[in-house]
């Protein structure tokens, strides 16, 4: 049976993923920094030729998860360069362990994030749309083209991903606090977009491009229903039985997190997932209230 390997497999969406994979019967390689169970092997982005790309040659697919996290610290000039080597460095290393490859893999499913198409009001984007120009956007598109670079060898796939939400961790633990407490609402005007995605439909649609050949180049990772920020903690506060009336406003935002804030919180993209559905994917959970409801349960 050929693996599937699965880089940066040990965070929310690796975990789940990987579990996915192999209740599906399939065997899965997780590289990892530290390596904990039999089906992890050690790896480094740094070294490139290292023990580790062995196990790309002769794989069905590698999927690429690694990256450091983009939120819970303040974007100073050494943590926005950490943000941007983690993803260029790792891509780099596993397209030229797939460049050097005997067999080279079917796919490669490259992260990427819908922080690709940058802040932009009410305009709709889907994946012919054009990248922004802020760092996140940037990053982005440094992040692709360095994955774009297997397309001669592997059919590529790069998944922007939206807001991906689960209880046991990512960004809905962190929202859902103040409502806990009696003190949540939307952040700023309310009217910028959240495009998110329950985690199952996350995962399912990681395996439906695996499976489905005709699927190639930019993927959104959302669900269909985009909701501005103010229905989003609207929607939040009814399924958790909390008020949703206290507002955070932009210039404290802005204070506490500096650059981070435009970027993640206040600026928002309406992003919407033209390739899975013309390609046939169905969303298990379309609309917010109903994803919620299920996590919440």
């Amino acid at each position: 049976m050929s693996n599937i390997v699965v880089a940066g497999g040990t965070g929310l969406l690796g975990t789940a993923l990987v579990d996915a994979l192999r209740l599906d019967g399939e065997s899965v390689i997780v590289l990892t920094r530290q390596p904990r169970r039999a089906h992890e092997v050690r790896w480094s982005p740094a070294d490139t030729d290292g023990s580790w790309t062995s196990v790309v040659s002769g794989a069905k697919a590698v999927i690429n998860l690694a990256g450091a996290s983009i939120a819970g610290r303040r974007w100073t000039a050494a943590r926005k360069a950490a943000i941007r080597e983690s993803r260029t460095q790792a891509t780099t290393a596993l397209v030229r362990a797939i460049a050097g490859a005997q067999r080279p893999p079917s796919i490669f499913i490259s992260s990427s994030a819908v922080g690709f198409y940058g802040p932009r009001g009410n305009e709709p984007a889907t994946e012919t749309t054009a990248p922004g120009s802020d760092f996140l956007a940037d990053v982005c598109r440094d992040w692709e083209a360095i994955a774009n670079q297997a397309a001669g060898l592997s059919r590529v796939l790069l998944v922007r991903s939206g807001v991906v939400l689960a209880r046991e961790g990512g960004a809905l633990p962190q929202l859902a606090l103040p409502f806990r407490l009696f003190a949540g609402g939307p952040v700023g005007t309310g009217r910028q977009f959240v495009s998110w995605i329950h985690i199952h439909d996350w995962v399912a649609m990681v395996k439906w491009a695996l499976a489905t050949t005709t699927v190639e180049g930019a993927v959104n990772a959302t669900a269909p229903v985009p909701v501005t920020n103010e229905e989003f903690a609207r929607t939040l506060g009814r399924v958790l039985g909390r008020p949703s009336w206290m507002r955070a406003p932009a210039f404290a935002l802005r204070l506490a997190l500096g650059e981070m804030a435009d970027a993640l919180v206040l600026g928002g993209q309406r992003v919407l997932p033209d390739v899975a559905q013309q390609h046939g994917f169905l969303f298990r959970y379309p609309t917010l209230d109903g994803a919620l409801r299920d996590i919440y349960g």
